[in-house]
């Protein structure tokens, strides 16, 4: 069964999570602050994190998750609703973000989302694909710029992903989000514009002047071989 870890020092809170994906078909785990939800999280299938938590906050948290070399998909859920808290934490490596209150349907959804991601599909391909310095495997989920490995967030190589199926053409936002997040066409979202700076950062040259994810004004993003 599926292993979901909820890092929540809200007692209240945490409990009405695990029964809620309990309920689900989920197995759970409770961590009250940032340190154990951190050593716990090697453990679990997903993460479900806050930011504001004792003895590590849930930005450190994450930043040592994804440093330790893991994938495990993070949900962010958090009363920090900012776009500078939500630029943050897409940039540690998180794969969702979901503010205080919410839907317990929709974060259930989420959830889902995220771990049939996660585990794939069976229907993925296999064969390498270059651009550039690039290589990517879509096989082993990994990414080479110039032999290099370079260590891509899971929700960031899925979008990495979705642009080179769409073999140079333009692809909306919302597009990508159907595709990727699995967001209907009319949310507005900048989450797509925040996973692109990030690949960019990690895989071009010149970041301020990409030669290969390239924005298409006023509709989206293609990937430029």
């Amino acid at each position: 069964m599926t292993r979901v870890l909820v890092v929540e020092d809200n007692e209240d809170l945490a409990f009405g999570l695990r029964t809620a994906l309990e309920n689900d078909g989920f197995i759970v785990a409770l961590a009250a602050d940032g340190e154990t939800g951190v050593l716990e999280a090697g453990a679990a299938d997903l993460v479900i994190l806050d930011l504001m938590l004792p003895r590590l906050d849930g930005y450190r948290a994450l930043e040592a998750i994804r440093n330790a070399g893991s994938e495990v998909p993070v949900l962010v859920l958090t009363a920090r609703g900012e776009e500078a808290n939500k630029v943050q934490a897409f940039g540690l490596g998180a794969d969702d973000y979901v503010t205080k209150p919410f839907g317990t349907l929709e974060l259930l959804a989420r959830v889902r989302a995220l771990l049939r991601r996660a585990h794939g599909n069976g229907t993925r391909p296999t064969e390498v694909e270059r651009f550039g310095e690039i290589e990517v495997n879509p096989a082993s989920r990994t990414v080479y710029r110039a032999g290099e490995s370079v260590a891509l967030a899971p929700r960031e190589f899925d979008l990495l992903m979705a642009l080179l199926r769409h073999k140079g053409a333009a692809v909306s936002r919302a597009a990508l989000l159907r595709e990727v997040w699995t967001y209907q066409a009319d949310i507005v979202s900048r989450t797509v514009d925040i996973h692109v700076a990030e690949l960019r950062r990690k895989l071009e040259a010149d970041p301020a002047n990409p030669r290969h994810i390239i924005t298409v004004y006023k509709i989206g993003y293609r990937l430029d071989r």
